[in-house]
């Protein structure tokens, strides 16, 4: 059984940083993604960056610029560095993990940015 425990949400004013970690735990043998993402009040699910096994990643045009994904094979664990942020990125988190054929979410974390 795999698990994900996230940290590193809060309360920060606008042009603030964050840095989120999600570490994953259990018989982990070949992670295939690793991904952020947020769910904001009435809207969707949507996805915030991803990291590949490769180490390819990917960024929502949203947080380009402004978002770092990156790894620790090592720890298993990914983070998400949030810099400037805006009122908008305003959501709970979720990390989210494939593991050869399964999908592994973690439990969500708050980020409320203040105006």
């Amino acid at each position: 059984q795999v698990q994900l425990v996230e940290s590193g949400g809060g309360l920060v004013q606008a042009g603030g940083s964050l840095r989120l970690s999600c570490a994953a735990s259990g018989s982990i043998f070949s992670i295939n993604f690793m991904g952020w993402y947020r769910q904001a009040p009435g809207k969707q699910r949507e996805l915030v960056a991803a990291i590949f096994s490769g180490g390819s990643t990917t960024y929502a045009d949203s947080v380009k610029g402004r978002f770092t994904i990156s790894r620790d094979n090592a720890k298993n664990t990914v983070y998400l560095q949030m810099n400037s942020l805006k009122p908008e990125d305003t959501a709970v988190y979720y990390c989210n993990f494939a593991i050869r054929t399964r999908n592994y979410w973690g439990q969500g974390t708050q980020v409320t940015v203040s105006s």
